[in-house]
């Protein structure tokens, strides 16, 4: 059974020249112990994903329609106090800049604490054990030293770890970690996935891993959704979507990618950008882009489909014309 349910999550941006619609009817699921990245080009709407999981949506963003279920419990619909219990204690949080994750004005220690006893009926010295043994977890050294010490005593690195046990804190079952490595370098980057991959393997916990990273993302998740312009264009096995890409976007960021045993002059590009909300195309958004667009492409827009290729278990599902005839029926 899915831990999280996406199902057709429509949000919505009001505003003088109409209504701009930034995520059109994505849909996914994540099971427990489960590692799900979703990863795109600034713009293609991860983040506002990740925010209208946690219910910190910024006005005058809003869900427009569709569901958001954790554990079979519908949450999109929730007041906000309601959601205030159900982030940290099913759901934790970790964002890009630590900085802005920790309060400077309080130790390590106390705002690990205040957070467990939030959630959990724990004495003042079970909280301050609980915290010790999060920061001990996390990679922290000589925790029930540091656990006294405030935020900026702490490197980037040590920060970020910081702000994982936090999201830890109440042993939340989903994770949504947005860009949790962009700000550190790439020695920090492998500690925090390796450590983000043990934790979710130790606790059982299922995490929405968003990055534009896709060397983090083949390091890390299980399977991983590509996002172009509000949908999802592209979702499988990180193995498949990396190794055999089915759509053209796919492709292109595949090839993107640095390759250190080919003697290229240049990296390849996709030519053009991401559109503007209020300036998506008619048909399949990326069409304008697109090295193999078709006249369908430009009048209808194609919906998600598995399209599987020999051996695979799992299809890969598509949203693009140019699969939809070796489409798997009910799938």
């Amino acid at each position: 059974m899915s831990l999280l349910q996406v199902q057709n999550l429509v949000v919505e941006f009001p505003s003088r020249h109409g209504t701009l619609r930034a995520i059109d009817e994505i849909s996914f699921d994540i099971a427990p112990g489960e590692i799900l990245g979703v990863v795109g080009e600034s713009g293609a709407g991860k983040s506002l994903t990740g925010a209208s999981i946690i219910g910190l949506l910024e006005p005058p963003g809003r869900i427009a329609s569709g569901q958001i279920l954790l554990e079979g419990q519908r949450i999109d619909n929730l007041n906000n106090d309601q959601m205030r219990s159900i982030r940290g204690r099913k759901i934790g949080a970790i964002f890009q800049d630590p900085l802005t994750s920790l309060n400077p004005l309080y130790s390590v220690g106390k705002q690990l604490t205040e957070t467990i006893q939030a959630h959990l009926p724990v004495s003042d010295q079970e909280a301050r054990q609980r915290a010790i043994a999060l920061l001990q977890d996390t990679g922290i050294p000589a925790a029930a030293e540091r656990i006294d010490h405030y935020p900026h005593q702490f490197s980037g690195g040590m920060r970020q770890r910081v702000v994982i046990a936090l999201a830890l804190a109440a042993e939340p079952q989903l994770i949504v970690a947005d860009e949790p490595t962009t700000a550190l370098d790439v020695s920090i980057q492998a500690q925090i996935i390796s450590l983000l991959k043990n934790i979710c393997k130790k606790r059982g916990a299922a995490v929405m891993l968003i990055t534009h990273d896709m060397g983090v993302i083949a390091e890390t998740c299980d399977r991983v959704a590509v996002m172009y312009a509000g949908r999802i264009a592209e979702i499988g096995p990180v193995h498949q979507v990396i190794n055999q890409p089915e759509h053209p976007y796919t492709v292109g960021l595949m090839a993107s990618i640095p390759d250190m045993d080919s003697d290229r002059d240049r990296l390849n590009q996709i030519d053009g950008a991401m559109p503007r909300l209020n300036a998506i195309p008619k048909g399949c958004a990326f069409n304008p882009r697109c090295p193999q667009v078709f006249e369908r492409c430009q009048e209808e827009r194609p919906d998600l489909a598995a399209v599987s290729r020999g051996g695979q278990n799992t299809p890969t599902q598509v949203a693009c014309w140019l699969h939809q005839a070796n489409a798997l029926e009910g799938v």
